[in-house]
């Protein structure tokens, strides 16, 4: 038993030498898998399954590695890694390279083993998929779960239907039957449905098992031609169901050591047409039972208790199982091995009385011992002569029935007359009942040392010489010549050998070792005396057939001499190509049906029938080429008359020209080694080999010396051409360089014209950035002069306007003083019409006074009053300036801004404007600090206003206090009342309060109080209009000082303006 460990191969070969299994155990090859870490683990292969062909089968470990064993071609192959286990495998789809593997993740993939490339991701299921079964087309398929069944289209890869089930009731398998249209599933309950796959209309339901079974079933299996299904479970009882009937019609009990069953499948058989008879039981010991499911015999078994089987796959041709064991390798078995004790022939039916020796012979000593061998000779003993003398008589008898008898129980006579009467074999049989004949010793051992010694020089190029299509019939063609030049010499140097080996190629193809011995076995009987006179046809065998034509047709023979035809033209092309090239295949095969089972004069009888049996349409050819024609095309020719008049033949010629007397009887291959062939003259062999040596070494010699002379040639022209391109090369060298020279002047001056071009280009183009850039200025600065001018107008409009309503405000003033005026004439007036009434009424001075006290208490408050609505309009007036002030500064900003950002844009301008520039922004600063401090002068006018308000309310309410002093002093009022209204009287206008103590005083006298407000009033009006005027004319002067230095800068810069461009065009 071989074995191979995979490690971290991805390809090699499944085994190195050609495997032997043992008939014990059957096993070819054993598949392990370790790891070749430091530590090294075994991975557990988990899924198997053959491929339609059965010489493939794909396997899958628990790690997810998928590989491809090819076991025609011996290779091995890492076809996918998936990173997780597989629960089930496929690989039987109508797209041959193409696979399905159910993964832990309850996903099925689809794969190719050719570009090992991902074809389909199919999902569904909802726990782990235990089973795949594929339709005999290879479209379908249908995956299995234990709550659902899943029917896929391999074509689109789309699920089509979906089985659904209670949780109550689990499914056990749901499979296609075997070259049928029909859905199995089989339920937990025992309950078995028929479905059509098309329509999915239920077809059938299976009854249910009897009542005394109380098995479960768990697992099935069906015969090929879907007729029988077999079920079983944790029993040792097994249940066959025929389909047809549906009904069930056997039960089979295992051996006691079978408590429950894991598994079944049918061994499949090429004779059985289907009907298999054999089913595989693997029980939970580990070992797999094949017994008949018809004579319920166990026939063999494999698998042990130390090496258990955990499940199995057998190839659909039923030539090998392969089988995981518990360990978690993977057994490939030979089915033709572990048979060979089964399929050996009945034992014969010739039965042998032996005799005891040493001891007297009676009549009640003789025992009868019954043996399968071959027919042996009763043993002689002198003290029983009567019983030698009998058994005398059948001593030839005895010799014919030995040579008659195989070793494997057939009689040669008995299939003669088999053959006579049904004028062939059964195609069935043919090749075993050929083996038999021809007693194959295969020779494995031997055949394995002549394939090694690999293809035979003389067959190197064959497929020169016969185009064959087929790669693998052309590789058995040639390894089976190789085989018999190596076995002997003579037939590397036979032309006609591959004509003669090629149709027993073609039959045995797939078994060389059968075809090689075939062939051998032909050439050491069937073509005795073939090479005597090598390397010309066999002249000998020849005459031969020219002798027996000419004892039976005298006719034929002379028209062939008359027409110079030879036997070399009508004999010998039947002969080299052994009836292949005239004869169909069956035909062929029941001609050798009967060579074989014939002396081996029987083939040379048959060129002679077959010339008689065509002589009409050979006495109608005159020509050599139709004669080369006939024999080298098929012909309407009867094979079965062809054979009857063989026999007829070989019954009626006479024995002096008869073949059989000079060709040797059959003579079967020997056992162990090949017999030494050696029919040759062997000087003609050596003379021919030693001439094709002498030649050969002749040829090598010229070969040399031609050799030598064209390498000198070869070196000598080689020389002389490197000579030769050395000089071209350097005349081009040359050449070129005088070429390269003149471009390069030429260039120079196209460069010269180019950069004076590019020159005037870029005059022009600095002539024209220039003007732009003094159009874009001027566009720049034009805006600018015209928001200057702008800015003058506004000024100047502003200063204007303002002038104007200081103007309007003095004209304003006046006219309310004049108007005061003459309301103070009349009040006079009025007051002194009042003080004369007075006088009289001294009755009324208390009212009067009263009437006076709330006049000047609202002359007060009049008084009070109007600064604070004066110092409200002068600040309304200030804040609007300082609004206005604001927005001129705001204004500013803005243009400094866009300034700044409009010299960003453009480019790096000179130093000269930048300057320019910078001296503006600094009188921009100098301005806005200049209004920043008219703003805080203001300011503080404005505080001091307020402070200046806050000390009238002071003296406000001094003066209410005054009031209550004003008893005090009533005394001294009314002296000097009289004095004091007489000067009020005279100087009414002149008189001017110069103290706050004297207004206060005054404030108190009912009298005189209203006259010193009006004066006060006067007063502080006349102050606070030179006030304002002298503020308005600062303001003017600084306005008028500004617009004349902003003018002079504006003029500075135009004329900077205009002399840059000058500057810049020098």
């Amino acid at each position: 038993m071989q074995s191979i460990n995979l490690g971290n191969k991805e390809s090699g070969k499944i085994w190195h030498r050609k495997p032997s299994p043992a008939t014990r155990d059957g096993i070819i090859v054993n598949i392990i898998h370790n790891t070749s870490d430091y530590l090294p683990k075994v991975l557990r292969f988990l899924n198997v399954a053959f491929d339609s062909s059965g010489d493939s089968l794909i396997a899958g470990d628990h790690q997810g590695n998928i590989y491809v064993f090819d076991l025609y071609g011996n290779r091995f192959n890492l076809v996918q890694r998936t990173s997780q286990a597989c629960t089930a495998l496929a690989f039987n789809l109508h797209r041959k390279s193409e696979f399905l593997v159910a993964l832990a993740d309850y996903s099925i993939k689809c794969f190719d083993t050719v570009t090992r490339e991902l074809v389909s991701w199919m999902r569904g299921h909802e726990s782990s998929v235990f089973s795949i079964s594929v339709h005999a087309s290879g479209r379908y398929a249908i995956t299995t779960s234990s709550d659902t069944a899943q029917l896929w289209d391999l074509d689109t890869f789309q699920r089509k239907r979906k089985l659904n089930i209670l949780q109550s009731v689990g499914i056990q398998k749901v499979f296609f039957l075997p070259l049928s249209n029909t859905i199995l599933s089989c339920f937990k309950d025992n309950s078995i449905f028929a479905w059509e796959c098309d329509t999915l209309v239920c077809k059938y339901q299976l009854p249910a098992p009897p009542e005394s079974s109380s098995i479960l079933y768990k697992v099935f299996a069906v015969t090929r031609d879907g007729r029988i299904l077999a079920a079983g479970g944790k029993s040792n009882h097994l249940h066959l169901w025929c389909l047809e009937a549906k009904q069930l019609f056997r039960i089979i009990q295992m051996p006691t050591k079978v408590r429950a069953i894991r598994h079944l499948e049918f061994l499949p058989d090429s004779f059985d047409a289907g009907s298999n008879q054999v089913l595989g039981v693997l029980s939970q010991d580990g070992i797999m039972r094949f017994v008949n499911i018809q004579t319920c015999k166990l026939l063999f078994e494999i698998g042990s208790l130390d090496e258990g089987i955990s499940s199995s796959a057998i190839s659909p041709h039923g030539r090998y199982i392969a089988s995981i064991l518990e360990n978690g390798s993977l057994n490939i078995y030979s089915v033709q091995t572990l048979t060979k004790e089964i399929n050996k022939p009945p034992p014969p039916l010739v039965k042998v009385i032996e005799d005891l020796p040493k001891r007297k012979v009676n009549s009640g000593d003789l025992k009868m011992k019954v043996t399968s061998g071959r027919v042996q000779r009763p043993a002689k003993s002198r003290e029983n002569k009567i019983q030698a003398s009998i058994l005398k008589q059948n001593l030839t008898g005895n010799f014919e029935n030995k040579e008659n008898e195989f070793s494997d129980g057939l009689n040669k006579k008995r299939l003669q007359i088999l053959l006579k009467g049904y004028g062939e074999y059964p195609t069935k049989y043919r090749m075993f009942i050929w083996r038999s004949l021809l007693q194959l010793p295969e020779n494995h051992t031997a055949f394995s040392n002549l394939i090694d010694k690999g293809i035979h020089v003389a067959f190197l190029n064959l497929q020169k010489k016969y185009p064959i299509k087929s790669r693998k019939l052309l590789r058995v063609l040639q390894r089976t010549l190789s085989a018999l030049a190596h076995w002997s010499a003579i037939f590397s140097d036979t032309p006609y050998l591959p004509l003669l080996a090629f149709p027993f190629v073609k039959l045995f193809q797939n078994n060389q070792l059968i075809c090689f011995e075939v062939v051998a076995t032909l050439l050491i009987n069937w073509c005795q005396h073939w090479f005597e006179y090598f390397p010309n046809p066999p002249i000998n065998i020849l005459s031969m057939i020219e002798n027996v034509l000419a004892f039976h047709d005298k006719e034929l023979l002379q028209h062939f001499i008359n027409h110079d035809i030879t036997s070399q033209l009508y004999a010998w092309p039947l002969l080299e190509t052994v009836f292949s090239e005239v004869l169909t295949r069956e035909e062929w095969l029941k001609l050798f049906d009967n060579v074989f089972s014939n002396h081996p004069s029987f083939l040379l009888m048959t060129v002679v029938a077959y010339n008689i049996c065509s002589r009409a349409p050979l006495l109608n050819c005159n020509l050599k080429d139709d004669f080369e024609f006939f024999f080298h095309h098929r012909n309407n020719l009867d094979i079965s008359a062809v054979i009857r008049e063989v026999y007829r033949l070989m019954d009626t010629t006479p024995a002096d020209i008869h073949p059989d007397s000079m060709l040797d009887v059959f003579v079967a291959l020997t056992k162990g080694q090949y017999p030494v062939f050696n029919q040759y003259p062997k000087f003609i062999a050596d003379y021919q080999t030693q001439e094709r040596e002498r030649i050969r070494n002749d040829q090598l010699d010229s070969l040399r010396e031609r050799q030598v002379v064209e390498d000198m040639q070869a070196e000598v022209d080689q020389q002389r051409a490197e000579d030769e391109g050395w000089y071209q090369t350097q005349e081009l060298l040359r050449k070129a360089e005088e070429t390269r020279r003149e471009m390069l002047l030429q260039e120079e001056e196209k460069m010269i014209q180019q950069r004076q071009k590019l020159a005037a280009v870029k005059r022009e183009l600095k002539v024209k950035e220039v003007h732009l850039q003094d159009a874009a200025r001027r566009r720049l600065l034009q805006p600018q002069q015209d928001q200057r001018e702008m800015e003058l107008r506004r000024l100047d409009d502003e200063i204007e306007r303002k002038v104007h309503m200081r103007d309007r405000e003095i004209a304003a003033t006046a006219k309310d003083l004049e108007m005061r005026c003459l309301e103070l004439e009349p009040q006079k007036r009025l007051y002194e019409k009042n003080l004369s009434r007075n006088q009289e009424a001294i009755a009324k001075e208390m009212r009067e006074d009263a009437d006076a006290y709330k006049r000047k208490v609202d002359l007060e408050e009049h008084m009070f009053h109007r600064p604070i609505g004066t110092d409200q309009t002068q600040n309304q007036k200030t804040q609007k300036l300082i609004e206005e002030n604001l927005a001129k500064a705001e204004q500013a900003c803005l243009n400094t801004d866009w300034r700044i950002q409009a010299l960003h844009k453009q480019r790096c301008d000179d130093l000269h404007r930048n300057e320019c520039y910078q001296e503006v922004a600094k009188l921009l600063r100098k301005n806005r600090k200049k209004e920043m401090e008219v703003l805080n002068a203001v300011m503080e006018g404005e505080a001091k206003k307020w402070e200046e308000a806050e000390e009238k309310d002071f003296h406000l309410k001094s003066e209410k206090k005054a009031a209550a002093l004003s008893d005090a002093s009533r005394r001294w009022f009314l002296e000097n009342e009289t004095h004091d209204a007489l000067e009020n009287a005279q100087h009414p206008y002149h008189k001017v309060p110069r103290c706050q103590d004297e207004w206060v005083a005054s404030s108190c006298l009912p009298r005189t109080s209203q006259l010193k407000d009006i004066s006060e009033m006067e007063s502080l009006t006349q102050i606070s209009l030179n006030q304002r005027k002298t503020h308005w004319d600062t303001m003017e002067w600084d306005l008028m000082e500004r617009v004349r230095n902003l003018r002079q800068r504006l003029a500075t810069q135009a004329r900077n303006r205009c002399q840059t461009p000058h500057l810049l065009a020098t």
